[in-house]
């Protein structure tokens, strides 16, 4: 199985462990998303083969947060921030693309570091999580065009999915959802139509799910209670398998949607509307 099919894990436990199928590749990114837990004193990512460690990125809160960068390679110098988005209680999404000279850090969609290579990334081929911290999802894929400068995420928001979709492919949707919401819409599209529409409505509150062909909407599902709260964050990741969606809130299992329009590669456009403020999107 090449490392671009390499299926999502949806909230795995820690300590949390994976081999990387077929072992990282230029333009490779691993998205973490997941939820620092209220009494964090401290939390480790490791990019690793066997024993020795290319990428640890550590989150100390004991003096104040600190973030340090490190390598197992006779234990390079250590780099630190004290810039972070990982707060104590707080949802994020950390993502780490792969480039032939360094490991490009971002989290919630905005550079935050650079790591150049000490141990030749091809070699890596572990994927390691520890310490107090919630994981909604683990996935490997090869998403260009993820990192988007500041601002980006207006709404409404309209990005192409550059090959379409295909089973495997997670889009993941990051925000915060104001006091007096009336609806949110997400809809994956192809040029004739909608193939998934998701809306959260917040004035009826109900989940609807539908798809739009040939100039006319189908029967909609429809399913309570709501998964999202007011005035609250919150973090959606849309799974394309084979033969449905499977929608996942704030890390849970919330909805899941049979593929009625078929051909994947079609699906090209995300486009999200209503009342959220976006701060992080992967389409």
């Amino acid at each position: 199985m090449a490392l671009a099919q390499q299926l999502p894990f949806f909230n795995p436990s820690v300590p949390f462990t994976t081999p990387i199928q077929g072992g990282l590749t230029e333009g490779m990114i691993i998205t973490v998303s997941g939820r620092v837990l209220p009494d964090a004193d401290r939390f480790s990512l490791n990019l690793q083969h066997g024993s020795t460690v290319a990428l640890d990125l550590k989150a100390r809160y004991e003096c104040g947060l600190k973030i340090e960068q490190d390598t197992s390679q006779k234990w390079g110098s250590e780099e630190r921030k004290f810039e972070t988005s990982f707060q104590r209680g707080q949802l994020f999404v950390l993502q780490i693309l792969v480039t032939l000279g360094s490991y490009k850090v971002s989290t919630d969609g905005k550079p935050y570091s650079e790591y150049k290579h000490l141990v030749p990334f091809k070699s890596v081929d572990t994927f390691h999580v520890d310490g107090k911290v919630e994981l909604n999802l683990v996935a490997f894929q090869h998403a260009p065009h993820l990192v988007a400068p500041p601002g980006s995420f207006k709404v409404p928001y309209k990005s192409v999915i550059h090959g379409g979709l295909h089973a495997g492919k997670v889009i993941i949707v990051q925000g915060f959802i104001p006091s007096q919401p009336y609806r949110i819409v997400i809809s994956l599209r192809h040029k004739h139509g909608i193939a998934f529409d998701y809306s959260p409505r917040f004035d009826q509150n109900v989940v609807v799910r539908n798809t739009y062909e040939d100039g006319i909407w189908g029967t909609e599902e429809r399913s309570e209670p709501m998964p999202f709260k007011k005035g609250e964050p919150m973090l959606v990741t849309i799974f394309c398998g084979q033969h449905e969606y499977e929608v996942f809130v704030n890390g849970e299992k919330a909805h899941t949607y049979n593929h009625r329009f078929t051909k994947l590669e079609e699906i090209d456009v995300l486009d999200i509307r209503g009342d959220v403020q976006l701060t992080f999107v992967q389409p």
